[in-house]
């Protein structure tokens, strides 16, 4: 196991301790920062983020350790502590450019966006990473590798860089003092992801705030204008894929009926939310309204703990998918993550109400048992012992039994509630 795998494998479980930490000293204050179809749509969309890295890391990182053998200037030791120091410097330097330019370049704001589109602010936002920040981002980092950073410098920088913005996220820890003014913190964070007009576009730093006042883009949460959470086109669906693919698609629309050939252009390189003025005329969107009314569709405390439940044990596929990455055969590989999204797609539906979710949720359940019934293994493992399959096919039947029962019953209620007058 190399040192990327041991920082992730102790960090996972520290997260969802702090999530139920979260959780607990929220409800200790009487306040509820979390809804639960919200956070499975933000955790889901992590899971695929690191599906897609284990794809992605031959390109990233091949790319990284080319131009180190071949661009370096220096021959940076990796045993040497000023490395590694100025190494996360130097990171952090170059996040802080990565991430103000997926504010300020449309194309990269299509995957940047998100980690923006939740309108809960909680630890599980943090954990809601793009699926397609690997086409570009890589290259707000090569200068370090032509300076001459060995690839494990790097590798590890880079998670000591992602780890720590996991506890911004949270509304609980208020001012920091001298520490705000330094370093990123949940006060500064916060002003990052919020919508209203004075916070926009602001606060870019991954671990120090520093670079921010350097560069202009510092401003201070205020509290006479609390944030307000979100995107200025807000995503109103728990579908991943949707969520992942909502900004290209809408720019790649404007790009196709743009009538100059520059604006088909431009509408990629410029910031988010410009659009060619033939376009915009033809088809106008809504003006951006703070005061919205927040994406929660209606669901019964059955189905939510259903889906709850549901989403723990994909939570635990995606944990053996990641373990068998290293030896598993690529057909294999990509079968089983084409089946954990299209599941996570499939729970994404359900949370928001949609009868078309019920079915795709029972396929889902049926390919469930019918993988270890027919085949007599799993992804990746060849045979189950007998009891093991009998044992994921019983849970699927179980789990298609209680989502019909809860589903006829949430029918129920709701013919009820139309029958009475008034």
């Amino acid at each position: 196991m190399n040192t990327q795998e041991v920082i992730i494998t102790w960090a996972t479980p520290v997260f969802f301790a702090l999530i139920a930490l979260e959780l607990l000293v929220a409800k200790l204050r009487g306040r509820r920062v979390y809804h639960s179809s919200d956070a499975i749509n933000s955790l889901g969309l992590g899971v695929i983020s690191q599906i897609v890295a284990v794809f992605s890391k031959l390109l990233t990182l091949g790319i990284y350790a080319w131009c180190v053998q071949r661009l370096a200037i220096f021959a940076l030791p990796a045993s040497s502590v000023w490395v590694w120091v100025s190494a996360l410097l130097v990171y952090d330097f170059c996040y802080y450019w990565l991430h103000r330019a997926g504010h300020e370049v449309n194309i990269l704001w299509a995957a940047h966006v998100v980690h923006h589109q939740s309108e809960d602010y909680n630890l599980s936002t943090a954990l809601r990473q793009t699926g397609s920040g690997v086409l570009l981002g890589w290259l707000f980092y090569l200068p370090m590798a032509i300076v001459g950073y060995p690839l494990e410098v790097f590798v590890v920088v880079a998670l000591i860089d992602l780890l720590y913005q996991f506890w911004v996220h949270t509304e609980l820890v208020g001012r920091l003092g001298w520490f705000d003014r330094v370093f990123c913190s949940p006060s500064n964070h916060r002003a990052h992801h919020a919508v209203n007009d004075k916070y926009l576009d602001r606060n870019y730093g991954g671990i120090l705030i520093v670079w921010d006042r350097l560069f202009g883009t510092f401003i201070e949460e205020d509290d006479t204008d609390p944030p307000v959470y979100g995107t200025r086109s807000p995503l109103r669906s728990w579908n991943p894929l949707w969520a992942n693919a909502e900004v290209y698609w809408a720019t790649a629309k404007d790009a196709w009926h743009a009538r100059r050939w520059g604006d088909k252009l431009r509408v990629w390189l410029k910031p988010p939310g410009w659009r060619p003025a033939d376009v915009a005329q033809r088809f106008p969107k809504p003006d951006f309204d703070i005061g919205r009314t927040r994406y929660l569709p209606p669901l019964s405390r059955g189905l939510t703990l259903y889906s709850l439940v549901q989403f723990a044990l994909l939570l635990g596929m995606a944990v053996q998918f990641l373990d068998l990455a290293k030896h598993l055969a690529a057909v294999e590989l990509v079968g089983y993550a084409v089946f954990l999204v299209l599941s996570l797609t499939a729970l994404g539906a359900l949370t928001e109400g949609r009868r078309i979710g019920l079915g795709l949720e029972f396929a889902r359940l049926l390919a469930t048992a019918a993988i270890p019934l027919l085949s007599g293994g799993w992804f990746g493992v060849p045979h189950l012992d007998g009891p093991v399959v009998v044992a994921l096919v019983a849970v699927a039947l179980a789990s298609a039994l209680a989502l019909g029962w809860l589903a006829v019953s949430s029918a129920g209620r709701e013919g009820s509630e139309k029958a009475i007058p008034g």
